[in-house]
């Protein structure tokens, strides 16, 4: 089994160093990091490959950022649910650079998910709950990376995310509704010119969301026009660059967030140019954030169940971890539909 000083031996640092980069801690230069780091990633994907030889109560919670409410809240949720199962939770904030709303790296501290997968590992964690992991955004789909952590044993559950030919089960809300739903509700208020701030183009969610929008367009007779879709990074910053892209061109009456993130920007960016919102621009977010119902005005969403997915997705993580209870068969994938929640950012076309 391989342990500290193995590791220690092969980056040609100290047992300290490594214990350091594992745990993030000052006091490590970038190349020794790196060199730590790189000699982990040669190591088998086991949870036991670095842990301990017998069970740790320990499960790793990935989330791609915490500056989105809607993250922390799967995070507590989820962290809960697997205190009631009994099991201690690891919480990494994987800020994916490749959806940063700026590109940066943190001067190159930025840690991606497959690094973080590889401390919790040696950490000895059971198994991890991924929410939106990064399978949803690689141009091949990831299932390389992932089908290596299933070869290895490693058990996990895709909480908004996830790929048919992977072995991984799987709780969804259904983003496809989500789009529809919101394009149905604007549709119904007389609106004809329903814009989309979409997230980046490669995320599978946004690309979901506007295959809704598109099919609740058509089924009104109502073109699915390309320049009324706007794509940029997640978050607010996102946001209001894609609704500044779609009022410099026909002004839509309406527009959709893939986020009430973005929604705060789009609707911030509309009221510098002296837009109101709703009378001349109706606005819809997604996930329905504790500040959606505070904001002015208060933001129609959609709401994800969280506390459902959460229960749904470690209950199976737990199952999956206890061999006498583990399910036999297929993959298993529970999908959630979204709440449309009306409030006052959308209203009758004037």
């Amino acid at each position: 089994m391989t342990g500290l000083a193995d590791i220690a031996r092969a980056a040609g640092v100290s047992i300290s160093t490594v214990s350091r980069v594992l745990n993030r801690r000052a006091g490590v230069n970038e190349a020794t990091r790196q060199r730590v780091l790189g000699v982990l990633a040669d190591l088998p994907y086991t949870p036991r490959g670095l842990g301990a030889l017998q069970r740790t109560g320990v499960i790793g919670l990935l989330v791609p950022e915490l500056s989105n409410p809607v993250f922390p809240a799967f995070a507590e949720a989820l962290e809960t649910r697997a205190a009631r199962a009994g099991y201690g939770s690891l919480l990494c904030n994987t800020r994916s650079a490749s959806l940063r709303a700026d590109g940066a790296d943190l001067d190159g501290r930025e840690l991606v998910e497959e690094e973080y997968v590889r401390m919790l590992l040696a950490r000895g964690v059971e198994g991890m709950v991924f929410v939106s992991p990064e399978i949803n955004n690689a141009e091949d789909g990831g299932a390389s990376y992932y089908s290596k952590l299933l070869a290895d044993g490693v058990q996990m559950v895709f909480v908004n995310g996830g790929a048919p030919a992977l072995d991984v089960p799987d709780v969804t809300v259904d983003e496809q509704v989500a789009g529809y739903l919101a394009a149905r509700h604007l549709v119904e208020l007389g609106h004809r010119r329903i814009g989309f701030v979409c997230g980046p183009a490669r995320s599978l969610p946004s690309r979901l969301k506007r295959a809704g929008w598109s099919a609740a367009l058509e089924e009104a007779g109502l073109p699915a026009d390309p320049a009324l879709v706007a794509h940029a990074p997640y978050g607010a910053a996102g946001g209001a660059a894609a609704m500044a892209g779609l009022l410099d061109g026909p002004r839509p009456s309406a527009v959709i967030c893939s986020s009430d993130h973005m929604a705060l920007g789009a609707m911030r960016e509309a009221h510098r140019r002296g837009l109101s919102v709703p009378r001349d621009l109706s606005i819809v977010g997604f996930d329905d954030i504790p500040l959606a119902a505070y904001c002015s005005p208060a933001l129609t969403t959609l709401a994800q169940p969280i506390e459902e997915m959460a229960r749904a997705a470690v209950d199976e993580l737990v199952q999956r971890l206890n061999p006498a209870a583990r399910r036999a068969g297929g993959s298993y994938s529970r999908v959630f539909r979204p709440k449309l929640v009306v409030r006052e950012s959308t209203a009758p076309l004037s």
